[in-house]
């Protein structure tokens, strides 16, 4: 079994939506062999809390508009630290970075085909590892450190 064409939509719009908000490491995995309640999981991360919450609302907005479609369920909300939107064919995961690194979806769904994204969903790839050489080069910066 494999993703429907509804889903594979689902999941493009989504992940374009994502990228446009500039989320990092956008990802996506065909889970229809394995769980019988939703075909794909579309992984996000962002570096803050303001960031997770525009990237859910651009990915909410762009899902209804585009193809008419609203989650069954939203979780997470409160703390914008892993935001869950639940399409049933698609689950959407937007994670704060430091959620992403500790609880490694990826590793646990790396068994699973990867989904083919748009080209700017791909470009996202390493951005939060970007990011994190940056900000311990400012951080560095302000101890009056030197980073290497």
């Amino acid at each position: 079994m494999t993703a429907t064409d509804r889903s594979l939509e689902l999941v493009n719009t989504a992940a374009q939506a994502a990228a446009d908000k500039l989320a990092h490491d956008i990802i996506a995995y065909d889970v229809s062999d394995v769980l019988s309640i939703t075909d794909a999981f579309v992984l996000a991360s962002a570096p803050n809390d303001r960031q997770v919450k525009a990237i859910v609302d651009e990915i909410e907005e762009r899902l209804l508009k585009e193809l008419g479609a609203k989650p069954v369920r939203r979780e997470g909300d409160r703390e914008a630290r892993w935001v869950l939107l639940d399409y049933v064919d698609i689950v959407v995961h937007v994670q704060h970075s430091e959620e992403r690194v500790f609880y490694a979806l990826e590793r646990l769904w790396k068994d699973c085909p990867e989904l083919e994204l748009p080209d700017d969903a791909k470009a996202t790839r390493g951005k939060a590892a970007e990011h994190a050489k940056v900000q311990a080069a400012e951080e560095a910066a302000e101890l009056g450190g030197e980073w290497r």
